[in-house]
C-alpha cells in the first residue's frame, strides 16, 4: 500500500520518541528550559462557569488548598537540584521533541517548567521520563517521578490511588476516522468495526460502556493508533479531542467527529504522601492561570493549540478545593 507523506511525519515522531525515552530514562543530564514566546493577537477570554460537585462524594474538580510550606517532597526535589517529571513524547501539540531543535514541547511541558521554576527559581532544570499511559499511575506510586503532566485524566479511581492537582484544562473524547468513511457518529454504525483506543486510557472504558459492537482495537498510544488508521488497520480512533486535534494537524486526510462524548479533566498527578508538592503545585497553577489574555496560561493555548481547537471562549478552568 502506498504511503502518505504524512505518515512518514508519524513515524519519524516515533523515532523522535524513542530517542527521547532513551534520554528520559536514562543518566542524561536534565535539560533547562527554552527561552519563553509570547503570541500576540489572543482572542478575548471568558470565565467558565463554576463547576458542580460530582454525585457519591467523589469531587474531580477539588484538590489541597496552595500552600508555600515546604515539606519533604519540596525539600527533597531542592536537594536533588531538577524536577523529574513524566510527559508524553507522542502527543503533537501537548508534548513531543521539536524534529529541528530536539526541544521537548507543549501545552503540557509549559507546565512542567512553570512547576519547575516555582519551585527551583528561574534557573530550574528537568529531567524529562516519558511512558506509556497504563505505565502512569505505577510510575508515580514508586516514585519514578515527581509529577505526572500527561494529558491524564482526573478521575475518582485514579483519586483513590494518586494525588491530583486543581484542573488545567478541559476536554472530551472524539471519534476521528479517515476523510470519507462511511463511519458518520459514535452510534451503532461501528458494529463490527475496529476501534483504536490506548491502553490504560479512559477512552477504553467510554468504548466499553457504550456496547455498540465496536471491535476493540489496543495500542500503546494514540500515535501508534494513527498510523494503525493510516496503514487501514484500524476504521477509526477514539481519544481525547484535545489530542485528537494534534492528530489531524498531522494528517489533513482525517476528520475529527462532532460532538465531544464525555468532559474529561486534566490534573496534574503526584504521589498521595506528597501533599507539601500538591500544595505548592497548585499554588503554582494559581500564578500560572492568572492575568486573563496575557498570563501564561493563555499564552501558552495560543501557541499550541488556538489553531486546532478553535475556541474563542477559552479560558483557564475555575480551582476548586476540599479543605
Amino acid at each position: 500500500m502506498r504511503v502518505r507523506p504524512v505518515k512518514l511525519i508519524a513515524r519519524y515522531l516515533l523515532v523522535v520518541v524513542l530517542m527521547g525515552i532513551a534520554a528520559g530514562c536514562g543518566g542524561s543530564p536534565p535539560t533547562r528550559p527554552p527561552a519563553p514566546t509570547v503570541v500576540a493577537g489572543a482572542p478575548a477570554a471568558t470565565s467558565p462557569a463554576t463547576p458542580s460537585a460530582a454525585p457519591g462524594g467523589c469531587d474531580p474538580w477539588a484538590s489541597l488548598r496552595p500552600s508555600d510550606v515546604e515539606g519533604p517532597a519540596i525539600a527533597g526535589i531542592r536537594r536533588r537540584g531538577f524536577l523529574v517529571a513524566g510527559v508524553d513524547l507522542n502527543s503533537y501539540l501537548w508534548g513531543s521533541a521539536d524534529p529541528a531543535t530536539g526541544e521537548i514541547v507543549g501545552f503540557d511541558i509549559d507546565i512542567v517548567w512553570a512547576i519547575a521554576r516555582g519551585i527551583l527559581g528561574p534557573g530550574a532544570r528537568v529531567k524529562f521520563v516519558t511512558m506509556s499511559p497504563d505505565q502512569r499511575v505505577a510510575r508515580i506510586l514508586a516514585k519514578d517521578v515527581d509529577v505526572m503532566v500527561r494529558t491524564m485524566t482526573i478521575t475518582c479511581q485514579r483519586k483513590a490511588e494518586v494525588a491530583f492537582s486543581t484542573v488545567y484544562f478541559r476536554s472530551g473524547q472524539q471519534l476521528v476516522v479517515p476523510k470519507g468513511s462511511p463511519v458518520r457518529a459514535f452510534d451503532a454504525g461501528l458494529r463490527g468495526r475496529r476501534v483504536c483506543v490506548g491502553a490504560g486510557t479512559t477512552a477504553v472504558d467510554v468504548l466499553a460502556q457504550a456496547n455498540l459492537g465496536a471491535i476493540v482495537d489496543l495500542a500503546d498510544n494514540h500515535l501508534d493508533c494513527l498510523v494503525r488508521l493510516q496503514e487501514g488497520q484500524t476504521d477509526a480512533i477514539l481519544t481525547h479531542g484535545s489530542l485528537a486535534a494534534g492528530l489531524a494537524a498531522q494528517d489533513p486526510m482525517i476528520s475529527v467527529l462532532e460532538p465531544r462524548l464525555d468532559e474529561t479533566l486534566y490534573g496534574v498527578a503526584m504521589n498521595p504522601n506528597d501533599t507539601d508538592l500538591v500544595r505548592r503545585v497548585n499554588g503554582i497553577l494559581e500564578d500560572y492561570r492568572a492575568g486573563g489574555t496575557a498570563g501564561p496560561w493563555m499564552v501558552s493555548y495560543r501557541k499550541w493549540l488556538a489553531t486546532n481547537l478553535s475556541d474563542p471562549n477559552a479560558a483557564p478552568p475555575p480551582a476548586r478545593y476540599s479543605d
